[in-house]
């Protein structure tokens, strides 16, 4: 009951936190479902185009890489309170863009906002629960958000799709900017907020033993200093991990409409299944997120990383038809979010010390994605039909690889008590 009451109480934190997860699926998928627009609107060449697109994802990935040291710079809650507004400033300037230079500057300042904000966010609400079980949900709880951001981009994008010249891209961008602009109002102004990072940094520094041995914590003196096994052990297996998961998730993002055409799918019939599997995507993340902070979640994560596999390796033995390969890619979905990206945040939030999580998340992520950035360009490859059956068994071995290393992580966590519940 207690626990139920700590959840609902420090909920508005994860909301708060949250729409910064919607804002960075919003600027990923808004950009990649309006890019045509503006290319049309602005006059964009091919090769701008691309330029603009590779420049979001390694804008994030500098974003998350060093949000550690931002938050060394201006603290945690600063940092927390204030990424929002320069989101926003960043999806103005796209908003007012008249050509492919500005456009490019307000991309990059949009993406480095939302790769940062991101680990800062999450250790911003590990950092204010009152304890590791509250954490687990509440930070698992904003892969919902996500979700909800890559949905809502989808039908803002489709709902201006027949505005002419720039405009409805415009649009889609100055909505992302406004909630932008709220977030960062509601994360500075809200009383209860402050409550709770006061609360927490109490918290902490008696946890710790004081402000002093809580201000030498760094990088350096965990992984290298006292339980430095340990650490380095939690960071490999973790980043083994996120790193097969995501090479996954964003290359797979990439054909599962060319799937569905290639199986004789009209193009309306993939789109809207691409609808559907997103809503599936919001399901199965909910009920991660209920879950995340009990018994079942260890077991849930052996179970999705098998449907997992066997969704790839079907995927791989199917032939041409179309209901197998819809079939195929639904229990994918529901393994990818159930076993995933929320599961990664959860990992790192508990396995670490509070002042170098949003270091370790922003160094894992960012990594992550400049990995999937560079992956992207022999993406077009591995998806032509005579390749595409390699590259589902390729697949379905990078998760397998990535399923060992989250055993691993798991029996880690129970060997050094990470979690303090019995499994």
């Amino acid at each position: 009951m207690q626990e139920a009451s700590s959840f609902s109480k420090y909920r508005p934190l994860a909301i708060a936190s949250g729409i910064g997860s919607i804002l960075g699926s919003g600027i990923i998928v808004g950009l990649s479902a309006t890019i045509t627009v503006w290319q049309s609107g602005l006059g964009l060449s091919n090769a701008q185009v691309g330029f603009i697109s590779g420049a979001l994802t390694f804008a994030i990935a500098a974003g998350s890489l060093l949000s550690g040291q931002i938050t060394k710079r201006f603290g945690l809650v600063r940092s927390f309170n204030w990424m929002d507004l320069l989101y926003a400033i960043g999806a103005l300037i796209c908003v007012f863009s008249g050509g492919y230079g500005m456009l490019l500057a307000g991309v990059i300042v949009t993406g480095f906002a939302s790769g940062a904000d991101l680990p800062i966010s999450l250790t911003m609400i590990s950092h204010d629960a009152p304890d590791d079980k509250t954490s687990s949900q509440l930070v698992s709880s904003t892969q919902v958000f996500w979700q909800i951001g890559v949905l809502s981009s989808y039908v803002a994008a489709f709902v201006v799709s027949k505005i002419t010249g720039a405009t409805g891209a415009r649009i889609v961008f100055t909505i992302l900017a406004l909630v932008a602009v709220i977030t960062w109002l509601w994360r500075t102004m809200s009383a209860k907020f402050r409550q709770f990072h006061e609360e927490g940094e109490k918290r902490n520094q008696a946890k710790e033993g004081g402000a002093e041995k809580s201000s030498n914590v760094s990088i350096k003196s965990v992984f290298t200093g006292s339980g430095a096994g340990k650490y380095i052990a939690f960071f490999t297996c973790i980043m083994i991990f996120y790193l097969a998961w995501n090479l996954l998730a964003n290359t797979f993002g990439q054909f599962q409409t060319f799937v569905l055409v290639q199986a004789k799918a009209s193009q309306s019939f993939a789109t809207g299944a691409g609808i559907v599997l997103n809503l599936l995507g919001l399901v199965t993340t909910s009920i991660f997120a209920s879950l995340s902070g009990g018994k079942l979640r260890n077991k849930i994560f052996v179970i999705a990383q098998l449907i997992q596999i066997f969704a790839m390796l079907g995927l791989a033995m199917s032939n041409t038809s179309l209901w197998p390969i819809v079939f195929a890619i639904g229990f994918y979905n529901i393994g990818n979010n159930l076993a995933g990206e929320a599961m990664y945040k959860v990992w790192t939030q508990e396995s670490f010390p509070v002042e170098i999580r949003a270091s370790v998340q922003g160094f894992i992520n960012g990594f992550s994605r400049f990995c999937c950035g560079l992956f992207a360009i022999i993406t077009p490859a591995l998806v032509v039909p005579s390749a595409i059956r390699g590259t589902m068994y390729g697949f379905a071995a990078l998760l397998t690889f990535g399923f060992i290393a989250g055993i691993i992580m798991m029996r880690l966590q129970n060997k050094y008590n990470v979690r303090g519940l019995d499994e």
